[in-house]
């Protein structure tokens, strides 16, 4: 269920770097810069859920990995999409 939480805060974090894209973009909204720019953040903020896992949650390293790349990937990939969709 936490996992399933922290990909749906990544959607959202994901939808308002959009919504910070159009703002803040002009005349021409810049979704495709915007979504760029979320993946390193997100890449942050999951790195910073598989700390909490290994060292609050008491897992260890090995079972936190395939939850990072879950987690980090999905909402990574739904951003590329986005970045890829715009630019064409």
């Amino acid at each position: 269920m936490h996992m399933a939480m922290v990909i749906g805060g990544g959607v959202v974090l994901l939808g308002l770097f959009l919504l910070f894209g159009k703002l803040w973009g002009g005349a021409q909204p810049d979704y495709a810069l915007a979504a760029k720019l979320f993946v390193p953040v997100w890449l942050a903020v999951a790195l910073l859920n598989m700390w909490v896992g290994v060292a609050k949650a008491g897992y260890s390293v090995r079972a936190e990995l395939p939850i990072l790349v879950l987690v980090f990937a999905v909402p990574a990939l739904l951003a590329l999409l986005v970045a890829w969709r715009v630019a064409r």
